[in-house]
């Protein structure tokens, strides 16, 4: 009888531990602790090996990145908007709204703007030709934030081009979906804002700034502050883009004049108002100090 006892509990403690091993998560598969405060760190370390991973795979050596609105739209799309709003104002009964004439004044503007959206189409067409034409593979790769506006009109030159082109998404509520012209393989979804940055500066040789909002100031300086500290000190060279768009947001020389910048910082970047000026700015940056050079090269 004892005996009967000992072995009902033996098997019945032997149960319980097999019913808790079944039930045992390991922690890299454990996706409540992943996403959890604790697990912090292996998400942000995870947005650093998997680019890693698949930039090294796909040996992209140098990266163009582009910055700018993604609110701007393509010239067609722009005329469409423009030519629908017409069409409803003049059938509107008995007056146009105000809200109708507000959209339209914004469907005017956006016409206006719709030539950076083409400028940057055009330049990453034209830069990416450069680069395919050298006999160094896989150099000067366009990159951008991966979302509409700018953003797209880059991947879409480099993509028309035939070149490969990056797309580095940001998870946001609104207004961030890839756009359809990243190549594939080389398309990344990223959670943490300075990851991201990250990634922008690391494979770049140069950057092209077109007119933006809050997101893009943040962008071109914090870059330029990397530079006149010289936490970045490869030479990479700042494109600004739209000279009438700059010079109206932002006075440079005013910033000179109060002191708060030398004027030597206003060599940290070119102010350009042309498609074949900036790409001949990127050209001779490129020539003088990459092209058949292995400098900066992180593999």
């Amino acid at each position: 009888m004892e005996n009967e006892k000992k072995d009902d509990h033996i098997h019945h403690n032997g149960s319980k531990r097999k019913m808790a091993k079944k039930h045992l998560t390991k922690a890299y598969v454990n996706d409540q602790f992943l996403k959890s405060a604790d697990g912090r760190p292996l998400r942000l370390l995870a947005e650093y090996l998997e680019p890693l991973r698949r930039l090294r795979r796909a040996q992209i050596k140098d990266t163009v990145v582009f910055y700018g609105s993604a609110r701007i739209p393509s010239l067609g799309e722009a005329k469409d908007n423009l030519e629908k709003l017409k069409w409803a104002m003049s059938r509107a009964n008995p007056a146009p709204t105000a809200e109708m004439k507000e959209n339209l004044h914004k469907a005017e503007r956006d016409i206006k703007m719709a030539r950076y959206y083409e400028d940057a189409r055009s330049l990453a067409f034209k830069l990416t030709q450069w680069s395919l034409g050298l006999k160094e593979n896989q150099r000067f790769i366009v990159c951008s934030g991966g979302g509409p506006g700018i953003m797209e009109a880059a991947n879409r030159g480099a993509e028309e081009a035939g070149g490969p082109t990056i797309g580095m998404n940001i998870s946001l509520p609104m207004e961030q979906d890839p756009n359809p012209y990243i190549t594939e393989k080389l398309s990344f979804e990223f959670h943490y804002f300075f990851m991201r940055k990250f990634w922008f500066v690391y494979l770049a040789k140069a950057l092209v700034v077109f007119p933006g909002g809050f997101g893009t100031f943040d962008e071109l300086f914090e870059l330029l502050t990397l530079r006149q500290t010289k936490k970045v000190e490869k030479p990479l060279c700042v494109v600004v883009f739209g000279k009438e768009y700059w010079e109206n947001v932002i006075n440079f020389e005013k910033m000179v004049e109060w002191g708060v910048i030398d004027r030597d910082d206003l060599k940290l970047f070119h102010l350009v108002d042309s498609v074949d000026e900036a790409l001949i700015t990127l050209k001779s940056h490129f020539e003088k100090e990459f092209v058949g050079k292995k400098r900066y090269w992180h593999w």
